[in-house]
């Protein structure tokens, strides 16, 4: 199966187990592989035969920045039941969701948590 890799996705949003993390909120960046079959695409030059990439960077933005909930774990998992939902040529995805300096006592790093989901995951 072909792939699109989409990197650097970096939105605000209000995450995390504190209530000071859900109402102030930090930084988050994603990186997706979505597994897709590229084949029309790649004969006929048409966007209509391959994954509208705006479209789920779109759902990403949004679901980042409306959620508001305790773990990362949840969240990524929201993030791939949103994306497999908006194309049924989408038939597996990757998330790998970064939290952005955590409000952890003299941890100067990022967290993150890498998630791999199929379509029946998703529902």
């Amino acid at each position: 199966m072909d792939a699109i890799e989409i990197t650097g996705l970096r939105y605000y949003g209000y995450t995390g187990y504190f209530a000071e993390e859900r109402f102030l909120g930090q930084w988050f960046e994603v990186d997706l592989t979505l597994w897709v079959d590229l084949l029309a695409a790649g004969k006929s030059d048409r966007l209509e035969d391959t994954l509208d990439y705006r479209q789920v960077v779109d759902r990403v933005r949004e679901t980042i920045e409306s959620s508001k909930v305790n773990t990362i774990e949840y969240l990524a998992a929201q993030i791939a039941r949103s994306l497999l939902q908006c194309d049924d040529r989408l038939g597996k995805i990757r998330v790998r969701l970064t939290k952005v300096s955590p409000p952890i006592p003299d941890f100067p790093g990022n967290i993150a948590v890498e998630i791999i989901r199929e379509k029946e995951d998703s529902f």
